[in-house]
């Protein structure tokens, strides 16, 4: 018996209605859902769900973004049209289950002992000889040899009237390939009805029938209303709940294609502990929790211990370690004015909280987003350029190839190293225009120079962009803050080009100075950004023109095309100097000892040139320096009521035992016919396969060798 890949054939006048069954409940319906479904899981796969919009505009263009969105590409798994297709794939296999299931049932029980003896010569398989032995004497030794060999057997004692014709042996082997159908067909319908019981369904039939809506607005999740909110009785979800170190929460969120559903647990989990180990090189190798369970009904805390892969169980409810978080640790900044006349300044935060400062007549928000105490970077390089930040992301050399300055080039090896905390942070505007930044509390060595790394991106689809503000002699930002704020003070720029005027110029011409200290302070002044660059006349560029970039632009401007070389490197040699002098002056200010003109000082003093220029292209007007914190960290569970997840399993066992006997049974069938002859009796046999192979060859000759006993 072969199953049919036809549907089910009604007998009803009405053509329509005999088509449409016929086409639901056939296997070509079924593969042709069941394709449509792989190809939609595939792009779940390869298109990130539940993102923010804005990702897919930026990655697939506006109008793009807004037809994947309208077919629901973005939330594939819980969009109508994809749980509309596993529904019609359940009822079409289950169809197809129906249909077949009572013929395959009928053919495990027959084992065709009807079959004539002039059809047995039409199988491939087949022998015929006589032997010398009685038919009984070769009925019992063919049928103690079937037995012996597995086979099942049934035996018919043909007559016409009273005379016998012959005895038929009707034998059968490897009937299981006929329920692997069954098993596979079954699994398909299991995992699909598991798929629809866990998924966003059941939600949404629960908050259809309780008149519940989804919640798009912000604010604490105490705040939101009872319309917004299912019971603890839910039969199935699955959300994320967020648990402070210390805190307890029984409210948990759903995130629905169209907002959130707070989710009421029948208990409270409490994070007594947030539990994380590394490795030697700084790499995580454990996430865990210790949590208290405190059930609303019966009052009694259970204490747990959620891993990864490793869940909790309570009243039906699994409570996974899905990822951590910041639970609100306490941050002190420091502020550090990029602009002329501003003043160093402490300000203290909670992550998740923020504050209002103020620059001058503007006022601006600033956002304290987050705080990663271990920084796992690649300091080796990685050619793939991949961002990383967090101990989860590991390219931070990778990271640098776009930033406010020049790029650290990788070597493509690998060099993993905790470089220390981090603190993110918005600085939101009055128009409510917001920047992201990502400061490292502690310098890094790059390239042989301990560097502060200050990231700053304008949009979160993009990398961040890093200034690198070389460590001075105490392993501090101070000596290059102080370096700055006095190159943006005019009265410290006149002295330092004084001094280095006083050092560099020849004491046998004198009327040299005049003309070196103009070029000095016309030096400092273009890198300051105080003197403009540019013609008298010519337009005023978007850009800052400072740094290094205005020194470019005067040369470009000013200095024939000849003299262009030999210029700027006597322009550079000056401002290196007055830069080198200004540096002691305002270590003198603050009551330190001047630095030694040495290799150490030359590799600061390099560095500090490429930030300061590129400082003036910082897109804020104060650079916040992580100071101090105290860490409170939170763990982000998943908590899901899974009733399909049974099915689901079970499916999976049938999908495996169905496939493997289908693919690794073969059904044969074997016939004997024993007929008396002259010298003993003739012995007709042959064999019937669901495949032929050379298996199946080789079995048959050997029987056959057994039966007709050839040599």
């Amino acid at each position: 018996m072969t199953a049919s890949t036809t549907g089910i054939e009604l007998r009803t006048r009405s053509r329509r209605v005999r088509d449409v069954v016929e086409l639901v409940s056939s296997m070509r319906f079924s593969i042709s859902l069941l394709t449509v479904i792989c190809i939609a899981s595939v792009i779940g796969t390869v298109v990130k769900q539940h993102e923010p919009y804005n990702n897919y505009v930026n990655q697939f263009g506006p109008f793009w973004a807004e037809v994947l969105d309208k077919v629901g590409l973005y939330s594939v798994y819980s969009v109508w049209w994809f749980l509309l297709i596993l529904a019609f794939l359940v009822i079409s296999t289950s169809l197809c289950i129906a249909r077949n299931v009572p013929k395959i049932v009928v053919d495990l029980k027959t084992y065709k002992e009807h079959v004539r003896e002039q059809a047995l010569g039409a199988f491939h398989h087949r022998g015929q000889a006589e032997v010398a032995e009685t038919r009984d004497a070769a009925f019992e030794r063919i049928s103690a040899l079937l037995v012996h060999s597995g086979w099942k057997a049934k035996v018919q004692v043909r007559k016409d009237g009273e005379r016998e014709l012959g005895t038929m042996i009707a034998a059968r082997r490897g009937t299981a390939n006929k329920l692997g159908y069954i098993a596979a067909h079954s699994a398909i319908v299991l995992v699909c009805v598991g798929g629809l019981l866990d998924g966003d369904l059941i939600v949404r039939a629960q908050m259809a029938l309780q008149g519940k809506s989804s919640y798009t607005g912000g604010g604490m999740m105490r705040d939101v209303p009872a319309a917004n909110r299912l019971g603890p009785g839910t039969p199935t979800f699955r959300a994320n709940l967020f648990v402070p170190e210390g805190q307890r929460s029984s409210t948990a969120v759903i995130n629905l294609q169209d907002g959130v559903v707070m989710q009421d647990l029948p208990f409270d989990v409490e994070l007594k502990k947030f539990i994380v180990d590394y490795y030697d090189t700084g790499m995580p190798k454990l996430f865990a929790s210790e949590i208290v369970i405190h059930d609303h009904d019966s009052g009694e805390s259970i204490p747990a211990l959620v891993k990864v892969n490793e869940p909790a169980f309570h009243r039906g409810v699994a409570i996974y370690q899905s990822s951590f978080d910041d639970g609100g640790s306490a941050l002190k900044l420091r502020g550090l004015p990029m602009s002329a006349g501003g003043k160093v300044f402490d300000i203290d935060g909670v992550v998740g909280g923020k504050t209002q400062i103020s620059n001058g007549a503007s006022q601006m928000t600033l956002e304290f987003t987050g705080l990663r105490v271990i920084n796992v970077e690649n300091l080796g390089g990685n050619p793939a350029g991949a961002a990383g930040t967090d101990v989860r992301k590991v390219d931070l050399v990778g990271s640098l190839q776009e930033h406010l300055g020049s790029g650290a080039k990788g070597n493509g090896k690998k060099e993993l190293r905790n470089v220390g905390p981090s603190v993110s942070y918005k600085l939101r505007d009055a128009a409510g225009q917001a920047r992201e930044f990502n400061n490292y509390m502690v310098p890094v060595e790059l390239d042989g120079i301990r560097v502060f790394l200050v990231g700053a991106r304008d949009k979160p689809e993009q990398e961040m962009r890093y200034l690198r503000i070389p460590a001075d002699d105490k392993d501090s930002i101070d000596g290059w803050a102080r370096l700055r704020m006095g190159l943006l003070d005019p009265a410290l720029r006149s002295k330092a080009a004084a001094r280095y005027v006083a050092i560099a110029s020849p004491p046998d011409k004198p009327e040299m100075a005049a003309q070196l200290t103009t070029t000095a302070e016309r030096a400092l002044g273009l890198f300051a950004g105080a003197e403009s660059a540019l013609p008298k006349g010519a337009a005023a560029p978007a850009d800052p023109r400072a740094g290094l970039q205005a020194i470019s632009d005067f040369i470009e401007g000013s200095v024939p095309e000849a003299d262009r070389v030999r210029i700027s490197e006597v322009l550079l040699r000056i401002l290196n100097g007055t830069l080198f002098e200004l540096l002691n002056l305002t270590r003198e200010n603050a009551g330190l000892a001047p630095l030694k003109a040495d290799d150490k000082t030359q590799a600061f003093m390099t560095q500090s040139v490429l930030s300061l220029s590129d400082s003036f292209f910082y897109p804020a007007p104060v650079l916040f320096q992580l100071t101090d914190f105290t860490q409170v960290q939170a763990s982000v569970f998943q908590v899901a009521r899974a009733p399909g997840k049974k099915l689901v399993y079970l499916g999976a066992i049938l999908l495996i035992v169905g496939v493997f006997a289908m693919l690794y049974i073969r059904e044969r069938r074997l016939w004997v016919w024993l007929t008396p002859a002259a010298n003993g009796t003739k012995i007709t046999t042959a064999l019937s396969t669901t495949r032929r192979t050379l298996d199946a060859d080789a079995e048959f000759e050997q029987l056959k060798r057994q039966i007709l006993k050839e040599a």
